[in-house]
């Protein structure tokens, strides 16, 4: 912008001939665009500070998949990135602590596994070749070993035991599912016995080691971990991880900090929370471990509080007990002194930095912004770092220690971004249910005209304790959304983060309540405000709640002339029985069917499905048939109810995937009936 306004002052003529050729140039983006764009992930930045590894992948929509390569980039953004692998099968590049060497998973043989790349060249050689595959995968801090997490049965003590296990498994006629417990499946995949083990091999090669035999619980958790949840003491002896020793698994958020010595001996537990403790970070002197905890138990949406736990004392101090947010992604700085973090904060996620210490708090360095995947260099000078917008897929930017100098250091996607007519979010307030305030974000549609009239497109996000917040999407993609000249709107309504926990806890039995009156005073808001939004023309679509909300929409209100519904529950007794986080509806529904069965039906939209004369809005219904948190039969109920009341509606299913549409070939054919959906109502 500052560029331009020179330009300007000193071409007026010049600029007024050029730029009205220039912005004809651009095109609303497209699907196309979208599926082209390159996808950055995993940044890690060298103990030298000197270099970033990191992921991108590449949609190959002939092989209906996305490709992922490793690249490099330097942090003085004064030489291009270059590519490192190129099977199209890698990630999770782990730097060795003398800098030589990079760690890596990769599927290039069909199994994961663990490869080792040097900088001088290659595409890297395998470290691991066990049948379960390996995942995981960190340095150990004397580059001596790598640790590693592996699913195994747990009455097997080698992998020829593991092999032929599943071996037979395969052969066996007999293709069946037997369980005497829950949880029995989670997002895409059944149980099958296994777990997922923590192991240890050494760097130079060898067999591998299980730390964790006969273990009947997953490292990192099944249900709510990654690879976060694993960490090496600084002199290399022991591994902290978070495991969920509860029982049933689906009932239970709680997950608990074990330390296991590389030396032998069972895992010991060091935390008791009631909640879920995880992420845990060794601080470089050796003398403290910090993680997140969340400390209401059956809850997985408390804010994360930053704590530290005293390895002498075995004492646990909570920093950010007076932060009113999430805190994500703790990261020690090499000299002990503070801890870096993200956190949601409205829209944006800025870095925080915290003295631990001075015990002060954490302040903003990095504001304003969307950033994730921290990263520190091993001398505390370097961050390195993620950053994207609504208008910006995320790039690798890197920074001083204090948030100073930030700078761009890969620009993958610059020369298609010069192509597009994407327009920024623009927040707005509004006073929701009660008076609270409710922010929002619109974005205008391509070579926009104020004299116009637009449509004006409504989307509800997922969790319900989720957001829109200022950042690049693939499944939902705002820009993309808003391309055929619609308005696009965004708000984040009771149950939403980034606004402090009151807001996001005031949705727990009232589903259908103050967000359903946030939603629709912030749609009100907007024809109000904005002159261009057509109210004859309006639509809806969310996914997951989202999608809940569309099936609460298309039975209570009738302003809208189309409806779009992606894995919405939409009736709460049968959506119990079938999903498998139970803690989920059980805290938020406020128990079970039986013990709150006016709650349940209150806010079940099946229950309304006559009421009103409302149920009449031309619906386009949407799932994925390995979608076990919210059951594509949900879906069936709502269309079978749209179809026997004669609502114009279609069903669109995916046999190949879960709760999100992934696929290159299945986002191009879901993209297409959503806007077409949209073009047939909206004209």
């Amino acid at each position: 912008m500052k560029t331009l306004l020179r330009i300007w002052r000193l071409f007026p003529l010049l600029i007024l001939v050029a730029a009205p050729a220039r912005a004809q140039q651009k095109r609303p983006i497209s699907f196309d665009d979208l599926i082209s764009a390159d996808r950055i992930s995993e940044p890690v930045v060298s103990p030298d500070g000197r270099w970033v590894a990191y992921t991108v992948a590449r949609a190959d929509l002939g092989a209906n998949r996305a490709a992922r390569n490793i690249w490099i980039v330097s942090t003085n953004g004064a030489s291009e990135a270059r590519q490192l692998t190129r099977s199209g099968s890698d990630s999770r590049p782990q730097w060795s602590p003398d800098g030589k060497r990079l760690a890596f998973i990769s599927s290039r043989t069909g199994t994961e596994q663990v490869y080792l790349l040097s900088l001088s060249g290659g595409e890297g050689d395998p470290l691991t070749a066990l049948s379960t595959g390996a995942d995981n995968e960190q340095w150990s801090p004397d580059g001596q070993s790598i640790a590693f997490t592996s699913a195994v049965y747990p009455d097997c003590h080698d992998d020829a035991c593991n092999r032929l296990r599943d071996e037979a498994r395969e052969k066996d006629r007999v293709k069946t599912r037997i369980y005497d417990r829950l949880l029995y499946r989670h997002w895409t995949h059944w149980s099958d016995g296994k777990r997922s083990h923590l192991f240890l091999i050494p760097a130079s090669g060898g067999p591998p080691r299980d730390l964790t035999p006969g273990a009947d619980y997953d490292v990192p958790p099944d249900e709510r971990g990654d690879a976060a949840d694993i960490a090496f003491s600084p002199d290399s002896k022991e591994i902290c991880f978070t495991a969920v020793a509860d029982r049933p698994e689906a009932t239970s958020t709680n997950g608990d900090l074990y330390t296991v010595s590389l030396s032998g001996g069972e895992p010991r537990r060091i935390t008791t929370n009631p909640g879920f403790d995880g992420h845990p970070i060794y601080s470089p002197d050796g003398h403290s471990i910090a993680f997140r905890a969340q400390f209401v138990a059956g809850y997985e949406s408390d804010r994360w509080r930053l704590m530290v736990y005293d390895r002498a004392s075995q004492k646990i101090s909570n920093l950010t007990e007076s932060f009113d947010r999430s805190v994500e992604e703790p990261l020690w700085s090499p000299d002990s002194r503070r801890i870096y973090f993200v956190a949601e904060d409205q829209a944006e996620q800025p870095i925080y930095a915290i003295d631990v210490a001075a015990n002060g708090a954490p302040r903003p360095i990095a504001a304003a912004t969307f950033n994730s995947e921290l990263s520190v260099s091993a001398d505390g000078r370097t961050l390195a770092f993620t950053r994207s917008s609504l208008v910006l897929p995320s790039e690798v930017f890197a920074a001083d220690a204090d948030g100073a100098h930030v700078r761009q250091l890969t620009h993958h996607n610059a020369n298609l971004l010069s192509q597009l007519d994407i327009n920024p979010p623009e927040p707005f307030w509004f006073e929701g249910a009660g008076g609270t305030r409710v922010e929002g974000l619109l974005i205008r549609p391509p070579h926009f005209d104020a004299s116009k009239k637009y449509p004006l497109l409504l989307l509800v996000h997922g969790g319900p304790q989720g957001a829109w917040t200022d950042s690049w999407g693939y499944r939902w993609n705002e820009e993309l959304f808003a391309s055929p000249g619609y308005i696009a709107v965004m708000i984040n309504p009771r149950g939403s983060t980034g606004y402090g926990q009151k807001f996001v806890d005031d949705i727990r039995d009232d589903w259908g309540g103050k967000v359903y009156d946030d939603l629709m005073k912030g749609t009100d808001y907007v024809l109000a405000h904005y002159p261009f939004a057509d109210p004859s023309r309006v639509a809806a679509a969310g996914g997951s709640y989202g999608g809940y909300m569309m099936d609460w929409f298309a039975t209570h209100t009738g302003r809208f002339k189309a409806i779009i519904s992606h894995a919405g529950p939409y009736d709460n007794d049968s959506m119990y029985g079938a999903t498998e986080e139970l803690w989920f509806v059980e805290h938020d529904l406020a128990g079970t069917p039986w013990s709150n069965p006016e709650g349940y039906r209150k806010w079940s939209p099946s229950t309304y499905a006559a009421a009103l004369g409302t149920f009449k809005t031309p619906t386009l219904v949407i799932a994925g048939e390995m979608d076990y948190r919210v059951p594509y039969t949900q879906s069936l109920e709502f269309f079978t109810a749209l179809q026997r009341q004669n609502v114009p509606s279609k069903l669109l299913i995916f046999p190949d995937e879960g709760h999100w549409i992934t696929k290159p070939q299945n986002s191009q054919l879901w993209y297409k009936n959503f806007l077409d959906w949209l073009a047939t109502y909206l004209r």
